[in-house]
C-alpha cells in the first residue's frame, strides 16, 4: 500500500517549523536530519521507498526550507541552538523513540540530540557527515580562514559556500557520471540562499561551525563509551568530506557497518535505491 507524505507546520519555541512525515506512527520511527544548504526535501527519495516498513520523519531547521527564517539578530544560528529546536520539535510531534539519520548539517545537529538524550536513540545512520577532524577536506582551507578572521575572510567563505558553482560542487562533487545530476537540485538550492537574509544567516551559522570541530573528540568519546549500532553510508565523490571518514568512525565502533556507495556528497541524488535497500535491511 502506498502511503502518502504529509506537510505540517508546529510551533516550536515560538518557532513555526515545517516538517514531512510518513508511514505507519506505530512502526519503528527514523528521523532524518538534513544538510547545507538543503532541507527535509532531500529525503523525499527516501520518504517514498520505506513508508511501508517505518515512521518516518524529516523536519527543516530554523533559517532552512519551510520553517521560521528570523534574523539572526533575533535567533542565535548556533549547532547547539538548532538541536535544542530539534529535541522540542521531537517532543512537540510526540517522538520519544528513533533512528537518526544524520546528513551533513545533520551530524552536528544529530550527535548534540544523541549525547542529550541517548534513551530515545535506536541506532544511528551518518550519511557524508563529519566528526573526525581528518574527515575535512581541502574546501576547508578558506572555511579555517573565515573561522580564524572573520572580517576578512567572510567574502571569500560566501564565493567558497553560497555561490550556484558552490551548490553544483556540492552534489556533483568529482563523479564521472554528471548527466544522473538534474540541474534542479543545485538551482533550486542556489534560489533559496538567494532570497533576502539568507546569506546573513548561512554565514553566521557556518562562523558557528567551528564549535563542531573543537566538540568532535567528545562525540568520539560517546561513540567509543557507548558503542551505538551504527551504519555508515558515504558517498565516495563528495568534494568536501574526505573518503577516510568511515574508517575512522569504525575505529570508534568496530562493529559499525560501513557502505561506500557510487554517489557524491548527497547520496539520494543518484542512489536512491541503493541507500533505502541498505536503511532496510540494518534496520
Amino acid at each position: 500500500m502506498v502511503r502518502p507524505t504529509t506537510y505540517r507546520t508546529i510551533t516550536v519555541q515560538d518557532l513555526p517549523i515545517f516538517y514531512r512525515e510518513t508511514g505507519d506512527q506505530a512502526a519503528p520511527a527514523i528521523l532524518l536530519l538534513h544538510g547545507l544548504p538543503s532541507s527535509s526535501r532531500m529525503y523525499e527519495p527516501l520518504l517514498t521507498r520505506l513508508a511501508d516498513r517505518f515512521h518516518l520523519i524529516a523536519p527543516d531547521y530554523p533559517g532552512f526550507g519551510h520553517s521560521a527564517a528570523p534574523p539572526p539578530g533575533d535567533f542565535a544560528y548556533t549547532f547547539d541552538h538548532l538541536a535544542e529546536v530539534m529535541i522540542h520539535f521531537c517532543e512537540a510531534v510526540g517522538l520519544s523513540r528513533y533512528s537518526l539519520y544524520m546528513q551533513d548539517y545533520g551530524g552536528p545537529v544529530g550527535f548534540r540530540m544523541a549525547l542529550a538524550h541517548p534513551d530515545r536513540l535506536d541506532a544511528l545512520i551518518v550519511q557524508n557527515a563529519v566528526a573526525h577532524e581528518t574527515g575535512l577536506g581541502d574546501l576547508w582551507t578558506a572555511r579555517r580562514a573565515f573561522w580564524a578572521d572573520r572580517a576578512t575572510h567572510e567574502a571569500a567563505l560566501r564565493r567558497n559556500l553560497l555561490s550556484l558553482e558552490a551548490a553544483r560542487q556540492r552534489h556533483v562533487g568529482s563523479d564521472p557520471r554528471v548527466e544522473r545530476y538534474d540541474p534542479d537540485l543545485w538551482t533550486d538550492e542556489f534560489a533559496f540562499l538567494s532570497q533576502p537574509g539568507q546569506a546573513e544567516i548561512q554565514a553566521e551559522l557556518f562562523y558557528d561551525y567551528r564549535h563542531n570541530v573543537a566538540a568532535y573528540p567528545l562525540w568520539q568519546a560517546w561513540l567509543r563509551r557507548s558503542q551505538p549500532r551504527l551504519l555508515v553510508l558515504w558517498g565516495r565523490y563528495d568534494p568536501s568530506f574526505d573518503i577516510s571518514e568511515p574508517e575512522a568512525f569504525r575505529k570508534d565502533v568496530p562493529q559499525a557497518e560501513i557502505h561506500l556507495l557510487q554517489a557524491g556528497h548527497f547520496a539520494l541524488d543518484t542512489a536512491a535505491d541503493q541507500v533505502a535497500a541498505i536503511v532496510r535491511d540494518f534496520l
